[in-house]
């Protein structure tokens, strides 16, 4: 199994190696791309755009219906001229007990009152302090800035709200604050978060952790809390417990002047149970603000007044809580940078895939517009603040890079394919010149001349066009090899031309790479189709030359066989028994062994040669041979010297004992009937032992010790009978 996952895994390196070195450009290009773009987007230098993108988001995005829970009383220029600036306690009181008739939920007083404003000083005070529903406004200093109190029994009664903003670079209001904690420990909470827990108690709703502690949940909303790097936004201030603002469009709220208030021009209903929020609109009061739908195209920027944009802070806090209305989230900051990374890469392997300029610009656009549609869609129903800038850079930029990357390779690869053209005309043999892609951009005149067909028609047809299917695979193959390995290769192919004739051809292919880094692959062939004949034909002679003295040895060994050995039986002739008894000797004296020598007569073999005829005798010697060979080592030699007479050669035999059993064991074997053709025979055996070198040193001698054995072991058997 390990070995099994070696095997996998040396197999999925090399893809990844091979798809890496294919691909190194692409990665190349597009790594830079993204850095240099990751890189600017954290030098804030993109942070404008993402900024003017967002901002129309929110003006394209479609009108909300108005939100019906708030109420703004605005003291208009109108009001002012009819009232004076500031208006005064007296007439504020008059205000805020006129409202307070109409059984609002909560009151918001968004006019700075930290010093009376005769006359009704008292008055204001008097109503402040029986209004139990109002809120009041202060300004936390900050910095060099003071700030501005709220009136002294508002903040004994803990009903006051800061009235800070976070204001962006270029002066518009993104952001909106829950709390600021003060350098005393104490926290002060915002005047929109003030007048909307005021509201959500009567329904039941209270602050909680959400699943992140450092996250407050209202009711169906969690209010995501701003970090330096959140959005378009870099090494911004987090202070306090900011959010995102979600804004709805100037309008989206009812509307009533102060005069319309105090002459009792107003419908009751409108104001029962509601949020009501007091403050100026006026422009000569210059509490006017830039906030997201504050953009125009082709005129200057239209500014709100400051307690429509609180209206606005409350109305996202209630609308989240209340009816799920998204709020504004966005992505990790390492996902933002994925997002970049995957971008670059889609728009440098886009334009490394097409090649042509004209495509990678309109597939580069299609993308950049598909992106901004998908990620406004997202801010649409989601609420998601998705980076567009970023990625669209990435994407171009990228697949720009490539472009003039793929130009200056298309201007070196004319230049090297002009000066291969003029060198390899002047060499005989055909000549090819493919790209990576296997098209032939480079021909020789040979070239054209050994296929068959006109240069210009090779130059735009593939191999499979002019080829049958198995040439052009094997065409095909060997040029991947070649690409894959960037190692030489020869190969020998087969090669149809115009006319239909078949050639073999040996092709050698080489790489080689420009200064732009263009690869080529060179092939030069050679038609060996004649020297292949003349090598079959060689084949052929060689392979009949072989059969022939295989034929010959044959007929040797058959000769050989036939001078050794007894055509009967089988068995080594007088011939070779003398050469297998010469050599037991050397072997003997070599090895200070001794050699035993049994000579055997059959008993009774001319009774059945009589009897029974010669085919019978002859069988039966056959038989007899067999069981002579069956009996003894594979080392012992079994001869037959003639008629009825064999020989029994024991090299290594221990002593006169050893042979006396070898013969028992021969008699014992010998004497057990035959059955021969549906007869039955009985005969026995006689058998002379001699040993080398007890009996004889000589070979003859030996022999002769040997059968005169034999002839008187003959003599006791027919005694015997």
């Amino acid at each position: 199994m390990f070995k099994l996952f070696g095997r996998h895994q040396n197999s999925i390196l090399k893809t990844i190696k091979h798809w890496l070195l294919e691909n190194s450009r692409v990665l190349i290009t597009a790594s830079t791309s993204a850095g240099i773009v990751i890189l600017f987007r954290s030098l804030g230098l993109l942070q404008t755009w993402e900024w003017a993108l967002y901002d129309n988001f929110f003006r394209l995005r479609p009108t909300e219906p108005l939100d019906p829970r708030i109420v703004i009383v605005g003291i208009t220029e109108a009001d002012i001229q009819k009232y004076g600036y500031p208006i005064n306690d007296q007439l504020l009181a008059e205000l805020l007990q006129k409202l307070h008739s109409l059984q609002p939920r909560a009151i918001g007083l968004d006019i700075y009152r930290d010093l009376p404003q005769e006359p009704g000083h008292q008055k204001l005070v008097t109503a402040l302090e029986n209004i139990p529903n109002i809120i009041g406004i202060e300004k936390i200093g900050t910095d060099n800035n003071l700030g501005i109190k709220a009136p002294s029994i508002l903040e004994q009664k803990q009903q006051i709200g800061f009235n800070n903003f976070v204001i962006d670079a270029d002066g518009k209001i993104r952001r909106g604050l829950l709390y600021m904690h003060l350098e005393n420990g104490n926290f002060r909470t915002s005047f929109p978060l003030k007048l909307a827990l005021n509201y959500l108690k009567v329904e039941g709703i209270k602050p909680k952790p959400a699943n992140k502690p450092s996250y407050l949940q209202l009711g169906q909303a969690v209010f995501y809390r701003f970090k330096i790097n959140d959005g378009a936004y870099i090494r911004a201030d987090a202070g306090g417990y900011q959010f995102l603002a979600n804004p709805r469009k100037k309008g989206r709220f009812h509307r009533f002047t102060m005069n319309d208030l105090l002459s009792g021009n107003i419908s009751p209903k409108l104001f029962k149970d509601r949020i009501i929020l007091i403050g100026y609109t006026a422009i000569s009061v210059k509490d006017l603000h830039i906030y997201s739908y504050s953009t125009r195209l082709f005129s200057a920027p239209q500014k709100i007044s400051g307690v429509e944009l609180q209206a606005n802070f409350l109305s996202q806090i209630l609308s989240s809580a209340l009816d799920g209305r998204a709020n504004i989230k966005v992505l990790p900051e390492p996902v933002e940078w994925l997002l970049i990374i995957v971008f670059s890469w889609i728009g440098a392997n886009l334009s490394w895939e097409l090649l042509l300029p004209r495509k990678s610009i309109l597939i580069t656009l299609f993308i950049g517009i598909s992106i901004t549609g998908i990620f406004y869609v997202s801010f649409i129903y989601g609420g998601w603040w998705l980076p567009v800038i970023p990625p669209i850079l990435a994407l171009t930029g990228s697949a720009s890079m490539i472009m003039f990357h793929l130009a200056h390779l298309r201007e070196e690869l004319q230049k090297s394919t002009e000066f291969l053209q003029s060198v390899i005309n002047a060499i005989p043999d055909p000549i090819f010149v493919k790209d990576k892609y296997h098209r032939r951009i480079v021909l020789n005149e040979a070239y054209g001349k050994f296929i068959g067909y006109p240069i210009d028609n090779l130059l735009i047809k593939t191999d499979y066009e002019l080829f049958p299917p198995n040439e052009a695979n094997v065409f095909w193959q060997q040029d991947e090899l070649v690409f894959q390995t960037h190692q030489e290769q020869e190969n020998e192919e087969y090669f149809t031309d115009a006319q239909g004739i078949s050639h073999i051809i040996a092709t050698k292919r080489t790489l080689h790479q420009d200064a732009a880094g263009n690869l080529f692959l060179v092939g030069v062939i050679r038609d060996i189709t004649e020297r292949k004949k003349m090598e079959e034909n060689l084949k052929e002679a060689a392979a009949r030359l072989e059969l022939d003295n295989a034929q010959l040895k044959q007929l040797g060994d058959s000769l050989h066989h036939q001078a050794n050995h007894d055509p009967l039986t089988g068995l080594p002739n007088r011939k070779q028994f003398y050469e297998c008894l010469s050599q037991a000797i050397e072997w003997a004296n070599l090895n200070d062994k001794m050699v035993g020598l049994l000579f055997l007569d059959l008993n009774g073999f001319k009774a059945v040669n009589d009897t029974l005829g010669h085919a019978i005798g002859d069988l039966l010697l056959k038989e007899v041979a067999k069981r002579l060979q069956g009996c003894l080592r594979g080392s012992d030699t079994v001869s037959r010297l003639g008629g009825d007479e064999f020989t029994v050669i024991l090299p290594g035999i221990p002593g006169k004992l050893g042979a006396s059993r070898v013969a028992e064991k021969i008699c014992h074997t010998i004497n057990q009937p035959f059955k021969l053709e549906n007869n039955t025979l009985s005969v026995g055996t006689s058998i002379g032992i001699s040993l080398y070198p007890l009996d004889a040193e000589e070979i003859d001698q030996l022999i002769n010790h040997a059968d005169s054995a034999m002839y008187e072991d003959k003599k006791k058997h027919k005694k015997q009978r």
